[in-house]
């Protein structure tokens, strides 16, 4: 039975699933006492994002599967009443509230300049080039995966822009070939988060500081010190290393067949040069980096860390973007590569480009705003503190545990560091011990994994809009290697939580390695992994 028959058989059961817990949830609240909620700050406040990840796994249908979830947030809001769920839904604390959110909005917008600038170099012949640049150069496929995890690591100032940028890059040469775009999308999204939780010049890094309250403990060196101990991003990094020289894959990956021919991914053009995809990719890398620089007041005299600590990243990617148009657009009307009606028409096509990404980004912002407002941050307070009394070596693990739960059902990395993150420092002494650094690099660690498996997860949308892949087939594909990933993880964080030493980290790659080296001696590869053998 092949997935699409088997997602089609299960269909009815996701029907069955939902009437089911729209009734417990019915029933719970018939049974409440007056005037109050049960499903705020509870675990109930977690369900609308399960559900609908729930959903969309099951049915392969994303858009419907997200709408049930806000649909089923709202409900449980309102305590079951229609009309006040649709007013919760729709307006200004669900959908419309989503989308009038400046940093939201910001990010749309970078999204849409992004997508014209894809659209532009196609166009201009520079995405073609760099493909017959690259092929004489990249000979096998080891050699492809490789250069896009390199290109991922060096774009490390932020996720969004790390996405879109290394899969317009690096889709021609992935094409060429012959590695499906989910293997491409698995690359863009691994070298995004677990790559900014691990630089501390990042909107990462920004981020985590800014939840740090500087009365505890000083932000940036608690960043930096729990670098050594991040666990999930070293691994996953250390992961795709091993996958590409072990010319090794499994699970569902093994058996992906999303490959496009280079002839058709890309449009060819005798008058574009390599030099087209360049300026404007590096024009945009700069303008970017000065545009979160500008938002921090690096020009108003703040110095390059503060900048960066200080800076919005949704502000400071637009200015960058445009920055980036505005370059792109004089060179290749002056190279006359392009006609100005030519560049024009760019516009409306990278805007529908990103037409999937932006929905799917809506419906996630909007279910957010559903767990929000359920209460679910001080559930999991409660549930962390509840923890941490009686289980102090093992905390670590169990931070992890929760982060990837939370991050996972949220579908936000930054959303899960504000709730564990104050908690976690609140947990321990001011003195940063070890035990905290760890702790601390677990809740980052875990909320990276979580966001890392999540189909509603900003990055996890944007990956696969960056290789042009389907959501779905990129998720189902990543999940067994994140999750794979995210064992190895916790079980070191059980034994970090003893030994307390950084030392730790490189044992774990060691043997992840050699877990992956004996899945291939033993035969539990499947046919990517042939193919890519046998080039």
């Amino acid at each position: 039975m092949n997935r699409t028959t088997l997602s089609r058989a299960l269909r009815p059961a996701a029907v069955v699933l939902c009437i089911a817990v729209f009734l417990a949830a019915f029933f719970t609240m018939r049974n409440a006492q007056p005037g109050t909620n049960p499903f705020f700050k509870s675990a109930w406040s977690l369900f609308p994002p399960v559900m609908a990840i729930m959903l969309a796994l099951i049915t392969k249908e994303v858009y419907s599967s997200l709408f049930v979830g806000i649909l089923f947030g709202g409900c449980l809001f309102t305590g079951m009443k229609f009309i006040p769920t649709l007013e919760h839904v729709f307006l200004q604390d669900g959908m419309i509230g989503a989308l009038s959110d400046s940093y939201n909005l910001g990010i749309l917008i970078f999204l849409v300049i992004l997508g014209t600038l894809v659209s532009l170099m196609n166009r201009a012949g520079g995405s073609a080039a760099f493909g017959n640049w690259a092929a004489r150069r990249i000979k096998t496929k080891p050699g492809a995966q490789l250069a896009t995890v390199v290109l991922g690591v060096l774009i490390f100032i932020d996720d969004y822009f790390n996405c879109l940028t290394v899969g317009s890059v690096m889709r021609p040469v992935t094409d060429r070939h012959g590695i499906p775009r989910s293997k491409l999308a698995y690359i863009i999204d691994s070298t995004a988060a677990p790559v900014c939780i691990i630089a501390p010049i990042s909107s990462w890094a920004a981020a985590v500081t800014g939840f740090v309250d500087d009365n505890a403990a000083n932000g940036l060196a608690l960043f930096i010190q729990a670098i050594p101990y991040n666990l999930y991003a070293i691994l996953t990094l250390t992961m795709l290393v091993a996958l590409a020289l072990l010319k090794f894959d499994f699970g569902p990956m093994a058996a992906a067949d999303d490959i496009v021919p280079f002839e058709e991914a890309s449009d060819l053009d005798t008058k574009g040069s390599i030099v087209d995809l360049l300026i404007p990719i590096a024009a945009l890398i700069v303008c970017c980096t000065l545009g979160m620089l500008y938002t921090g007041d690096f020009f108003a005299g703040a110095d390059f860390v503060t900048a960066f600590s200080d800076s919005d990243a949704s502000v400071g990617l637009v200015f960058g973007s445009f920055g980036a148009l505005a370059v792109t657009l004089l060179l290749y009307l002056v190279r006359k590569v392009l006609t100005l009606r030519e560049c024009m028409d760019a516009l409306p096509a990278g805007f529908q480009a990103m037409v999937p990404a932006i929905l799917i980004l809506t419906f996630a912002w909007t279910l957010k705003a559903m767990t929000d407002s359920l209460g679910a941050g001080a559930y999991v307070n409660l549930l962390v503190k509840g923890s941490a009394e009686s289980f102090l070596s093992v905390l670590p693990a169990i931070i992890f545990l929760i982060a990837v739960g939370l991050s996972f059902s949220t579908g936000t990395s930054w959303g899960t560091f504000g709730v564990l993150i104050p908690i976690v420092v609140d947990l321990f002494d001011a003195n940063m011990s070890t035990i905290m650094i760890i702790s601390i690099s677990a809740c980052m660690a875990g909320a990276v994994c979580g966001d890392h498996c999540s189909p509603i997860s900003d990055t996890t949308i944007m990956s696969s809009a960056g290789a042009q892949c389907d959501h779905l087939t990129h998720v189902s594909t990543q999940l067994p290697y994140a999750l794979f990933v995210a064992g190895v993880s916790f079980v070191f964080y059980l034994i970090m939580g003893f030994v307390r030493s950084p030392l730790v980290t490189p044992v774990a790659m060691a043997v992840l390695v050699a877990i992956l080296w004996g899945m291939k001696r033993f035969g539990l590869g499947s046919s990517l992994g042939s193919r890519a053998a046998n080039q």
